[in-house]
């Protein structure tokens, strides 16, 4: 038998690891948004379960990580705290009010006055109607009005939030 081309236990150990990370690399997305368990993951922001795919939102950071929110509110304001959040490769992903299909969120229109999750109002909208603002617009605006959620900690240590309120 030639033993020369066959595989030794030492050689195979050796081998393993690389052949595990080439399989679990091929079912990881570099790009796009991702599946979310509805009902089962949390939002990065607020902690609230994600539960409505017209207001959720995703962003794939300089990274490569995704973070999930349950409204997009939530991820523009998540955003507006990350150096790299302006930075061209960073994906912001919203779901389609009318669609429930994952639209890219520079690219969309939003409308306000939605009943959103976390109370922010926007929907988005794959294409433009009269009423509808670019993201630009929507982003100023979120920003504007700040945080609906008292899930976000205190910037200020000199005000300490207690359970009597």
């Amino acid at each position: 038998m030639c033993e020369r081309h066959s595989v030794n236990r030492r050689r195979f150990l050796a081998l393993v690891p690389g052949m595990a990370i080439a399989v679990s690399a091929c079912g990881q997305q570099s790009t796009g948004p991702v599946e979310i368990k509805w009902g089962r993951e949390t939002c990065e922001y607020c902690g609230m379960i994600i539960d409505d795919p017209r207001f959720a939102a995703q962003v794939r950071g300089k990274d490569g990580k995704v973070r999930k929110f349950d409204d997009l509110g939530d991820a523009v304001l998540w955003m507006a705290k990350q150096g790299w959040a302006d930075d061209a490769s960073v994906e912001f992903w919203v779901g389609g009010v009318e669609t429930e299909k994952w639209i890219d969120g520079r690219k969309a229109f939003y409308i306000d006055g939605q009943h959103t999750p976390m109370a922010h109002g926007f929907g988005a909208l794959g294409q433009g109607r009269n009423g509808a603002v670019d993201y630009v617009a929507m982003k100023n605006a979120v920003l504007a009005r700040g945080s609906t959620s008292r899930c976000e900690p205190s910037e200020t240590p000199s005000n300490p939030t207690t359970r009597d309120g």
